[in-house]
């Protein structure tokens, strides 16, 4: 393969929802009215990128949670426990995920560059399928379409950072090699998943969860407020495997030029 000829990207953070707020939000939401357990902001960003049942049961391993937790049920959380915050999650992101449906500014004149060149574009998310259903006829609604999606609980085999996701997209792409694929992705977990799948990995330092902050937010800040929190999120995603780190999803087109001519001189992932 001398070229690239599909990305596969990450939604929450990635293609739509600045700062990936419809999850996180959620969870401290689930926990609050469940249980009564209180958890941050930076602690709901943790694991994710990961299935969101899995998601839950990594936010009580957390040593932090983990100890509130003891301190107030005297063991630590359940299979039955996540099970309940989980039952209280999913409708509550349902009726919110369709507030954070906007593309990302750059989002669709970037897929539009990429289609010109005859770059298929696959998506995958830690989001189940019922919360996807609701997602992306949102999305396209407001501009957004790829041309294949898979929701973390379609696959017997898992969710991230295992490479399944982005392998399905190669299969029902008709991609003919995974080194002719790049994954793009604001979390950990989507990073490692792109690694395990075998293809380029791209991580976006600034428009998701690892840089975390609103658009409005973002558009306030100092350049010297923006270079701490970009230098701390592009660290985490390069330790994951990231082969390059861009800032938003409108800088890949280069990202893409730099990796045809490394195929072109045998390179690969």
């Amino acid at each position: 393969m001398k070229r690239i000829e599909a990305v596969i990207l990450d939604w929450a953070g990635t293609t739509v929802d600045f700062g990936s707020f419809a999850p996180t939000q959620i969870f401290i939401e689930a926990f609050k009215s469940v249980f009564d357990i209180e958890i941050t902001l930076a602690q709901a960003r943790i694991p994710m990128g990961l299935g969101k049942w899995q998601h839950i049961e990594a936010l009580g391993k957390l040593p932090e949670v983990d100890a509130v937790w003891n301190a107030k049920f005297g063991r630590s959380m359940t299979r039955e426990d996540i099970d309940k915050i989980y039952a209280a999650f999913m409708p509550l992101q349902i009726a919110k995920v369709v507030d954070f449906a906007a593309p990302i500014a750059g989002v669709t004149d970037t897929i539009a560059a990429l289609r010109q060149q005859n770059i298929k574009i696959g998506s995958c998310s830690g989001y189940p399928r019922v919360v996807m259903e609701k997602l992306v006829p949102a999305a396209q609604a407001l501009g957004y379409q790829p041309d294949y999606w898979v929701a973390s609980d379609d696959l017997l085999a898992g969710g991230r950072p295992g490479p399944w996701m982005a392998l399905q997209n190669v299969i029902a792409l008709g991609i003919g090699s995974v080194s002719a694929c790049v994954k793009v992705d604001d979390a950990v977990p989507g990073v490692e998943e792109g690694r395990n799948a075998g293809m380029w990995s791209v991580g976006l330092s600034i428009s998701g969860n690892e840089f975390g902050k609103t658009w409005e937010t973002y558009q306030s800040m100092s350049d010297e407020e923006i270079g701490s929190l970009k230098q701390q999120a592009s660290e985490k995603l390069f330790a994951a495997g990231a082969h390059y780190v861009i800032d938003t999803l409108a800088d890949l087109p280069s990202v893409i030029d730099c990796i045809n001519e490394r195929l072109v001189k045998g390179e690969r992932p």
